[in-house]
């Protein structure tokens, strides 16, 4: 098994943190990973979260594997400084830096994962980061549209996905689309066999409306678009139901005959998702050609360098990936 390569993420935000934490807790079965970063700041890091770390450069990745086990290895030395709760555009620009070295890893090296912890989408707007965040970057660099890129949020009790992500509430009706669910659902269905093992993934689709428009009553997208998506995917051979109304398809008797929820718009898969799964939530791309997963939080600059951020986060989406990389090795 290959090791992964995570990117820093803003060294102002609580990434450097929860990667320094990670690997203090490699005992517990964390695959081995390097991070492309800048060594002081986790050094930095280290002490403020009260972590006895080593963490020692290194000139290729290819050294991960004979230096993981006693020190955290760093790839790159990145101009920048460990201010937390601080942004500036030398930490954007690392955080930038840091996730395009990461991605080439993984584009040159077949069966390396990618991780990226969080970034500060303003921030990294004022560095010329050209992409509504770091998803869009991952597919502009495998060379795949956007719309190929699919956002998933997994947890040990659910996992969601997003029809519609980064726009406004007001622009989300006239963007559901027959087309565009039968795209995401067939990309969705298609890694969670191929990446997480399930032979014959159960998709449950969300109406957009209050109870899934009622028959028309409340709305129309559920009978224009979403249900004659439903009976395409199903035509195609894909385990796919609903239109299911939001307010009850999240309720525990029902999270057990499903694997996904594919839901309509940004809060209505990502809120049930960190209530119930905040602390080990993992936001894991499908359709990519490479593996990536990240936490499924942001920066936290309110928190960072008081040495009280979760790592838990973090630490599931590195054994996530860890577990994509090596399915996909078996079955390419």
């Amino acid at each position: 098994m290959k090791p992964l390569a995570i990117s820093l993420g803003d060294p102002a935000g609580i990434g450097p943190e929860i990667i320094v934490e990670s690997w203090a807790r490699r005992i517990e079965g964390l695959p081995p990973f390097a991070v492309v970063a800048n060594a002081q700041v986790l050094r930095d890091a280290a002490h403020a979260k009260g972590l006895d770390v080593a963490v020692k450069p290194i000139a290729d990745f290819s050294e991960t594997l004979s230096v993981f086990s006693d020190a955290i290895p760093v790839l790159g030395e990145l101009r920048g400084d460990y201010h937390p709760g601080a942004p500036d555009p030398l930490g954007a620009q690392m955080a930038y830096d840091a996730l395009r070295i990461a991605t080439n890893i993984a584009l040159s090296d077949p069966g390396v994962g990618v991780v990226t912890a969080p970034v500060a989408k303003a921030q990294l707007a004022d560095v010329g980061f050209a992409f509504p965040g770091q998803t869009e970057f991952l597919a502009d660099a495998c060379a795949i549209s956007p719309e190929h890129a699919v956002m998933m949020l997994a947890g040990p009790q659910l996992r969601t996905i997003p029809l519609t992500v980064h726009c406004a509430l007001s622009e989300v009706p006239s963007r559901i689309t027959k087309g565009l669910i039968v795209e995401r659902a067939t990309i969705a269905a298609n890694a969670l066999q191929r990446d997480f093992g399930i032979a014959q993934p159960h998709i449950a689709v969300c109406g957009l409306n209050p109870h899934a428009g009622e028959d028309g009553r409340m709305g129309d997208e559920e009978i224009r678009e979403i249900r004659p998506a439903i009976e395409a995917l199903q035509t195609a051979g894909i385990n796919a139901s609903g239109p299911h109304p939001a307010d009850a398809i999240y309720a525990p008797h029902k999270r057990g005959s499903y694997d996904a929820v594919l839901a309509m718009y940004h809060d209505q898969a990502l809120a049930p998702m960190k209530a119930l799964d905040f602390d080990q939530g993992v936001n894991v791309t499908l359709g990519l050609p490479i593996v990536r997963t990240s936490p499924d939080h942001g920066t936290a600059f309110d928190i960072a360098g008081k040495g009280i951020a979760n790592a838990s986060s973090m630490i599931a989406a590195i054994r996530m990936a860890s577990e994509m990389a090596a399915r996909r090795a078996v079955t390419p």
